[in-house]
């Protein structure tokens, strides 16, 4: 039987770095503090060893959490993807550990569902702090998470939980960009796509009817609601409006997700529909999608709350903005006179 393998110690690193026990600790665990010849030192005896910290075990062990907890919505959507991933490389340049999970999981149906699990396991994980990166239901089970833990809203709104900060895009300016440059394309018979989670959807709605009314298009405002995010769902709700009596000239979609759905549902029945979407991710400009999208001001977004989980003191409760901007591509055209 093969010998488990043995894991380098602490002690072993300290004594490879010729350096006490206690600083290699704090090289791990708060490396801002350690001057820059010390902490690399230590660093490369650690990686000389082989040597990882268990900063999950000493989370557990300590009175407050060592680690920032990352809980993303749905890991099917790629805008939620990308702030991630930018957020996740301003925590690594500044040496802090996170733990990074899917808040949910999709049953028989394809219709996704809270994870109560793993809400369960971040909790008894005791983080430092905690981002949500898009909506999820059940939010208000954070509530049980510490008072004086600091909770982090990206993209999403934080409905039946009042702590938590929240940096998201502005949705009625950019359902108004999107509005006016469907009408400035001649587009009168506008539909919105609406999406399912209840917190975004409601403001997406208001800001298109907004729009709506600003341009004197009240006797067209129309919402189509879907039971889910995806592709699927703009698909299908897609063809609904193509076989209606009324169908649109234009449809500004909840996301990049229903509005490549809805594409789809075009091309398949040979007509020509202007279609936006709203996330501006990689897929939008994909040469065999080019979709017209707001781009929510992801980079913004992240950047902020980045500052939030490095900031040394928090304040509860707060909503940060980010200024959304259309990017124009081929899925809109302008009516033919």
């Amino acid at each position: 039987m093969n010998s488990p393998i043995k894991r380098p110690t602490i002690r072993e690193v300290a004594a490879e770095a010729g350096v006490s026990k206690s600083l290699v600790s704090l090289v791990f665990s708060s490396p801002q503090s350690v001057s820059e010849k010390r902490r690399n030192k230590v660093l490369k005896a650690a990686e000389k060893l082989g040597y990882a910290p268990n900063f999950l075990a000493r989370s557990l062990a300590a009175d407050s959490g060592t680690f920032i907890a990352i809980l993303v919505a749905d890991l099917h959507n790629p805008l939620f993807a990308e702030i991630a991933d930018q957020i996740r490389i301003r925590l690594e340049k500044e040496g802090r550990y996170y733990f990074i999970t899917s808040a949910m999981i999709r049953n028989q149906a394809g219709l996704p569902f809270l994870d109560k699990q793993t809400l369960k396991s971040i909790i008894d994980l005791r983080p430092e702090s905690l981002l949500v990166i898009g909506s999820i239901p059940k939010i208000e089970l954070l509530e049980s998470l510490p008072k004086k833990l600091p909770i982090i809203i990206a993209s999403g709104i934080p409905t039946g939980i009042s702590r938590a900060s929240t940096v998201r895009t502005n949705e009625e300016i950019g359902l108004r960009l999107v509005v006016n440059h469907l009408v400035e394309f001649g587009h009168k018979n506008i539909v919105h796509l609406a999406g399912s989670k209840p917190g975004v959807a409601k403001d997406r709605i208001n800001g298109y009817e907004k729009a709506m009314r600003e341009n004197g298009l009240e006797s067209f405002i129309r919402v189509v609601h879907s039971k889910s995010d995806d592709e699927n769902s703009g698909y299908e709700e897609m063809w609904k409006l193509i076989k209606s009596d009324n169908p649109p000239t234009a449809i500004a979609c909840f996301n990049d997700l229903h509005a490549i759905g809805a594409q789809a549902a075009t091309i398949e029945a040979g007509i020509e529909i202007s279609i936006v979407g709203y996330d501006n991710t990689y897929l939008s400009g994909l040469n065999q999608i080019s979709l017209t999208s707001v781009d929510p001001g992801n980079r913004e977004i992240a950047d902020k709350c980045a500052d939030l989980l490095l900031q040394d003191e928090f304040v509860q409760n707060k909503l940060h903005f980010a200024t959304p901007t259309l990017v124009t591509r081929a899925s809109t055209k302008r009516i033919s006179k």
